[in-house]
């Protein structure tokens, strides 16, 4: 007889659809705006639950999302079905604070980490598979908020950037069980107001940001974690940024600030399943700044 040789394993993939949600405006906003599988943003969806600002926001049970903390200082949390429905207000767990970010791991788990409570933070948070948002975990590296995470590899996560006493651009690196490593020393240009996703099934990108200007360079994220250095910037140079997946191997950043024209913008910037980053998509829905974007589906 032959030897039955197994099928090749199918490469990583994710979700197919996205969502940024909530943000400043004139004042915050909940309205979130949906992403396709083709990388369309909608209009805007008329808000659910509290208003705010510079949230978090991650995937979890592989096909729906959450969105949780934020600015008023909050530990609130509103969940995504895997339809892109956002859910009213879920009493809030954890620490109040704002500048959180999150991420997947695990392959259906989130966390959410860092941010600002009145001072630096570095404790976590963490999502299950149903959605439930864990008690604090005591924080692991250097305190911060205003940074960026996302997914790396088949089910592990990363946290980068950040500002904490000092703009930063060290790492920490999150296993598939949601532990956090310390730090790993920075690569890139040090900045805050970073957005970053997941793209290709199983790598990511750092993205855009603020030092002493706005920024538009990005920084690669390998599928063993390793973080590269810059590539020159494309799109409008801006802070205050959110990215997500879309597509099952692409991502999109949108939105934030752009102080050249002092003003929120809602333009958009594809990332390939190659992570090449597209020029400016013109805008969809209220320009905004520090929303938060998850994908889903």
């Amino acid at each position: 007889m032959f030897p039955i040789i197994p099928a090749a394993s199918a490469a990583p993939s994710g979700n197919d659809e996205g969502i940024f949600g909530f943000g400043i405006a004139a004042s915050s906003s909940a309205v979130t705006n949906l992403v396709s599988n083709v990388g369309v943003v909608a209009s805007d969806t008329a808000g659910v639950g509290t208003a705010r600002s510079n949230l978090g926001a991650c995937e979890y049970g592989e096909d729906k999302g959450i969105f949780a903390f934020g600015s008023p200082r909050t530990a609130i949390s509103n969940l995504v079905s895997n339809t892109g429905v956002v859910a009213s207000d879920t009493a809030g767990v954890g620490t109040v604070r704002m500048g959180v970010a999150a991420c997947e791991y695990g392959e259906d788990k989130g966390i959410f980490g860092y941010g600002h409570d009145g001072g630096y933070a570095s404790m976590t948070n963490l999502v299950s598979n149903a959605g439930v948002v864990a008690t604090d975990t005591a924080g692991v590296g250097t305190a911060r908020y205003n940074l960026g995470a996302c997914e790396y590899g088949t089910d592990t996560g990363i946290f980068g950037y950040g500002e904490g006493g000092g703009y930063q651009s060290l790492t920490n690196l999150v296993s598939n069980v949601g532990v956090v490593a310390s730090d790993t020393a920075g690569v890139g240009t040090i900045r805050y107001y970073v957005g970053a996703c997941g793209y290709d099934g199983d790598k990511g990108i750092f993205g855009y940001g603020l030092d002493t200007g706005d920024l538009s360079v990005t920084n690669l994220v390998s599928n063993a974690g390793v973080v590269a250095s810059d590539t020159a910037g494309v799109g409008t140079a801006r802070f205050g940024v959110a990215a997500c997946e879309y597509g099952k191997d692409k991502g999109i950043f949108g939105f934030g600030t752009a102080s050249d024209n002092a003003s929120s913008v809602g333009i958009t910037n594809l990332v390939s399943n190659t992570g090449v980053v597209a020029s400016d998509t013109a805008a969809v829905g209220t320009g905004r700044n520090v929303p938060a974007a998850c994908s889903f589906n």
